[in-house]
């Protein structure tokens, strides 16, 4: 057997001195490089660390000496985060995220769907979703709070891995690197336009390339868009105009002034978007553009059982609206013998 002193007490130890545990930054020190790296001022980082900027400057300092490397640099009139600080702030965004998952696991074990949940929805799902669903959930879970932010899909995300959210309700396709995806249903594209357009004779128009050509587009950064453009044949390009709309409103709004036809999901027809307008809607003949409505969530989350709770509730209100048709007209209409909700 080999045994060890342990200089610093003269006591036998069970490592060797190449063993021993070295000094680790903390997360708050952690934090204060995150901040500093967010807002480049040292006054406006302490404040949205709760700190003085003399706690502050302390705190980088140590972070800098346990380190072995400087991570800002600082004088009178700038703050500069250098290459390796830059790279490490965003490490320790991540750090930060999984550190207060462990934090969320312990306070949340004793009662899933409890506490405050932060979660994050996409516009295109927001205004036509959560009307029908929250009034179920507080009368589920009296107990949860829910946090809303809305916001395009890549900022959400964003915000998602750094921690700032708990889940994300977005839509697919949509590149979501390592993060938890959690599929609830399709959401079908409907063909929008003028009453009386050629295009919506037919009870379920082919997506023919005529069709594609008069599609008019959200703007850059909403995934509707770039569904949209999947679903377009390849030379195929819609909104030849360069009209581009900012939201969904304003996007069936150009429609209604005629200026070109749009694809709506028909999550936003089964709450009335058509309501007050001049538009109708036609299922697309087979097969049909769509997009999967989803959940997303770190993998090192805390909320897990939220995840699973959240996704069953939605699935089932869906399944509950799936029992009425969809008219032309975005009316809700019950199929023969289905039961009245």
């Amino acid at each position: 057997m080999i045994e060890f002193i342990d200089n610093t007490s003269g006591l036998p130890s069970a490592f060797p001195p190449a063993f021993s545990m070295r000094a680790l930054p903390s997360l708050r020190q952690l934090r204060y490089l995150v901040a500093i790296a967010e807002h480049l001022n040292f006054t406006r980082a302490a404040e949205a660390c709760f700190v003085t900027q003399s706690t502050l400057s302390a705190g980088l300092k140590e972070l800098e000496t346990i380190l072995g490397a400087q991570v800002v640099e600082r004088d009178r009139r700038s703050v500069v985060v250098t290459p390796l600080g830059r790279e490490i702030a965003d490490r320790a965004r991540s750090l930060i995220a999984e550190a207060e998952d462990l934090v969320d696991l312990a306070a949340g074990s004793a009662e899933p769907m409890s506490g405050t949940l932060r979660l994050g929805v996409i516009p295109t799902i927001a205004p036509f979703l959560l009307p029908k669903a929250l009034p179920g959930l507080r009368d589920c879970y009296p107990a949860l709070k829910l946090v809303l932010r809305e916001d395009l899909t890549g900022n959400l995300l964003a915000r998602l891995r750094d921690g700032e959210l708990d889940l994300a309700l977005i839509a697919l396709p949509y590149d979501t690197g390592e993060l938890r995806v959690q599929p609830l249903f399709d959401d079908e594209f409907w063909l929008a336009g003028p009453e009386g357009d050629p295009a919506l004779k037919a009870k379920r128009p082919p997506f023919a390339g005529p069709i594609a050509e008069r599609l008019l587009l959200l703007e850059e950064g909403h995934c509707l868009r770039d569904h949209t453009l999947a679903a377009c044949e390849p030379g195929r390009t819609p909104s030849a105009s360069g009209l581009e709309a900012t939201s969904l409103l304003t996007l069936m709004q150009m429609v209604e002034s005629g200026l070109g036809l749009a694809l709506v999901p028909e999550l936003a027809l089964r709450s009335g978007a058509l309501n007050n307008t001049g538009l109708v809607a036609r299922p697309l003949a087979p097969p049909a553009p769509r997009r999967t409505i989803a959940l997303v969530a770190r993998h090192t989350t805390a909320r897990a059982a939220e995840l699973g709770a959240l996704a069953e509730f939605l699935v089932d209100l869906r399944k509950r609206e799936g029992r009425a048709v969809l008219t032309s007209r975005g009316r809700l209409t019950r199929k023969p013998g289905a039961p009245k909700t």
